[in-house]
């Protein structure tokens, strides 16, 4: 999974945590069925329960928006994170894009022949993005190219 450089970051959020490790470019979820991801009322910006993640599945999850940092579990006595990479412990606050664009390789494989520019573009399982729309299946923006040889697609994230 991954982000390219080339993106529109219009608003971001960063009243998130993720007890998960993941990489950055997909669109990451709360789901309030579970004990995670029940935040507090008002502004809550350091509820530990306002926690996100990438979705199993995808029905009934509600996206928040497509993180841009990658989660890593590091012993942090011995080895520091990478800042240059935009990396965060697990546990840490974590930035998302709620509108703007991105080029990212987190969409679902199975669809290269249909996805083309102008596509709605869905939440699918373990935070991919689909131009398929399964039951339940929030949308999260429209693409807007194709999946190119390497995989990436740009898709306009719209998560007001």
């Amino acid at each position: 999974m991954a982000l390219k450089p080339d993106r529109i970051e219009t608003q971001t959020d960063i009243s998130f945590f993720m007890n998960t490790t993941g990489e950055r470019g997909g669109v990451v979820s709360v789901n309030y069925n579970t004990e995670e991801g029940s935040s507090g009322s008002g502004v809550s910006m350091d509820d530990g329960n306002a926690v996100v993640a990438y979705a199993a599945a995808a029905s009934g999850a509600l996206p928040i928006g497509v993180l841009l940092n990658d989660v890593v579990n590091y012993d942090l006595t011995r080895q520091h994170i990478n800042w240059h990479k935009d990396e965060v412990q697990v546990d840490s606050k974590v930035a998302v894009l709620r509108v703007g664009q991105v080029t990212t390789d987190v969409v679902v494989t199975g669809t290269v022949n249909t996805t083309r520019a102008g596509a709605h573009a869905y939440l699918a399982n373990n935070g991919e993005i689909s131009v398929d729309q399964c039951a339940g299946c929030p949308k999260v923006g429209q693409f807007l190219s194709g999946i190119d040889a390497d995989g990436y697609a740009k898709v306009s994230i719209n998560i007001t």
